[in-house]
């Protein structure tokens, strides 16, 4: 569970950098079709707000994982 969590925070956090930093900067034009945020048709106008949900989640997930991590270590 930890190892999937992590994954999918690193992906989620990197996907939102990675998303604010092309929208805002226009850096990376090779990165246009490897960013969530440009294939979905739905967020087309809003890639700044969306690459910053992805990058909140993200980061969400990674403190979700470091306290079940620290809950484990508590409890042994």
């Amino acid at each position: 569970m930890q190892a999937a969590l992590t994954a999918f925070g690193w992906l989620l956090l990197l996907q939102g950098a990675g998303g604010l930093i092309s929208s805002l900067l226009g850096w990376w034009r090779w990165t246009h079709d490897l960013l969530v945020v440009n294939l979905l048709p739905a967020l087309r106008g809003y890639e700044v707000f969306s690459s910053i949900v992805l990058g909140v989640l993200g980061f969400v997930l990674l403190a979700v994982r470091a306290s079940t991590n620290r809950a484990e270590e508590e409890g042994r």
